[in-house]
C-alpha cells in the first residue's frame, strides 16, 4: 500500500505543479464560479436520461435553468480552483456536471454555479438553500444525516496522517496521543481523532485544510489527518517536506448533500449515479482527474437508499 501511495505521490507532483495551491477567496464565502468553456473537456459520456418527475423540485430546477453546487475550492484532484484560469476542477466537480447533464442535455455551459463550501458551511449552506447540491469530499454519517440528506455514497476514502518528512515518530493514529494535531471544524476528521487518540492536543484548528498544512510547515502543529487522498494533494504540492504516513484508520462514503425531505432530488441523483456506474461515465469522470494520478478506479460503492 505505501509503496503505491509513493507511486501515486509522485505523479501527483507533476499534475499539481501545473494547477496547485491554495485558494486566496475568503473561507465560506458565496463567491460562485459559473461552469464554462473548459466543459467540452470535461467528462461527456451520459446514458438515457432520467426521468424528471412532474412537480418535482427536479423539474423546478429544470424550469430555472441552472442549480448551485457546493464544493471545495483547495482540494486537489477532488475540488480545486485553478489559479491560471479561475476553472473550478477535480472528480466533484465532474460528478456535479454529471447530474446536471441529465437535468439540462450535454451541454452545461452556463447552467452550474459552482460554489465554495468548506467543511463547516456545507449543512448551513444546505439548509438556508444558498445551494441545490453539495459535493465536496462530505463523509456520509447519522449525525448529519439528522439534518440533510444524502444521496451516494460514490466514492470511499480512508482518514489518514499528513507529518514532515523528517517524521519517524509517528507511524499509525495511536502516535497522535500528546502530540499537536490539525483538523478542520465541521469535519468527520475532526472527531475521528477525538476518538481514536483522545490525548491528542487539537488546540489548533481551522476551516481549511491548507491551513492546517501551513501549521504544520511552520511548527505550530506535528501532524495534519484527514482522508488520505486529500492529503496526496498537498504531499504532491511539496514532496521535499511532506509525507503521508499511509496507515488509513477509518472509512469515508462521500454522499451528496441536499436538503432534508427533498425525496424526489435524492432519488434522481441516486439513479443518475446508479446509471453512470453502468454505462461508464463514473469511471470516465474519475480517470479524468483522480486517475491522473495513477490510482486506478475502483469499482464504485453501492448506492444508499436509506428511507
Amino acid at each position: 500500500m505505501r509503496r503505491k501511495l509513493l507511486a501515486i505521490i509522485a505523479i501527483l507532483a507533476v499534475i499539481t505543479a501545473a494547477c496547485g495551491g491554495d485558494d486566496s477567496d475568503s473561507a465560506g464565502s458565496a463567491t460562485t464560479t459559473t461552469a464554462g468553456k473548459s466543459d467540452a473537456q470535461s467528462t461527456t459520456t451520459t446514458a438515457k436520461p432520467i426521468a424528471i418527475p412532474a412537480g418535482s423540485s427536479v423539474e423546478a430546477l429544470k424550469n430555472k435553468g441552472k442549480m448551485t453546487i457546493g464544493v471545495k475550492y483547495d482540494v486537489p484532484l477532488f475540488g480545486l480552483k485553478n489559479p491560471t484560469n479561475s476553472q473550478i476542477e477535480g472528480f466533484d466537480v465532474e460528478i456535479g456536471k454529471l447530474i446536471a447533464r441529465h437535468i439540462y442535455g450535454d451541454n452545461v455551459d452556463g447552467k452550474i454555479d459552482f460554489v465554495e463550501a468548506v467543511s463547516k458551511n456545507r449543512e448551513p449552506f444546505i439548509q438556508e438553500g444558498k445551494v441545490d447540491l453539495v459535493i465536496s469530499t462530505y463523509t456520509i454519517n447519522d449525525t448529519r444525516k439528522q439534518v440533510v440528506d444524502f444521496a451516494g455514497p460514490y466514492y470511499v476514502a480512508g482518514q489518514d496522517i499528513l507529518v514532515k518528512k523528517s517524521n519517524d515518530a509517528i507511524k499509525s493514529v495511536d502516535d497522535l496521543n500528546g502530540k499537536k494535531v490539525c483538523s478542520v471544524t465541521g469535519s468527520t476528521s475532526l472527531t475521528n481523532v477525538q476518538a481514536k487518540a483522545p490525548q491528542a492536543d487539537l488546540s489548533v484548528v481551522f476551516d481549511k485544510y491548507s491551513l492546517c498544512v501551513e501549521a504544520l510547515k511552520d511548527g505550530r502543529v506535528e501532524a495534519v489527518t484527514t482522508d488520505d487522498i486529500i492529503l496526496l494533494g498537498f504531499v504532491a504540492d511539496d514532496p521535499q517536506n511532506l509525507k503521508l504516513v499511509g496507515k488509513p484508520f477509518t472509512s469515508e462514503p462521500y454522499g451528496i448533500g441536499l436538503k432534508k425531505g427533498d425525496t424526489a432530488l435524492r432519488t434522481f441523483v441516486n439513479d443518475v449515479l446508479d446509471a453512470s456506474y453502468k454505462d461508464g461515465s463514473w469511471k470516465e469522470a474519475y480517470d479524468d482527474t483522480v486517475g491522473k494520478s495513477g490510482e486506478e478506479a475502483p469499482e464504485p460503492p453501492a448506492v444508499n437508499r436509506y428511507s
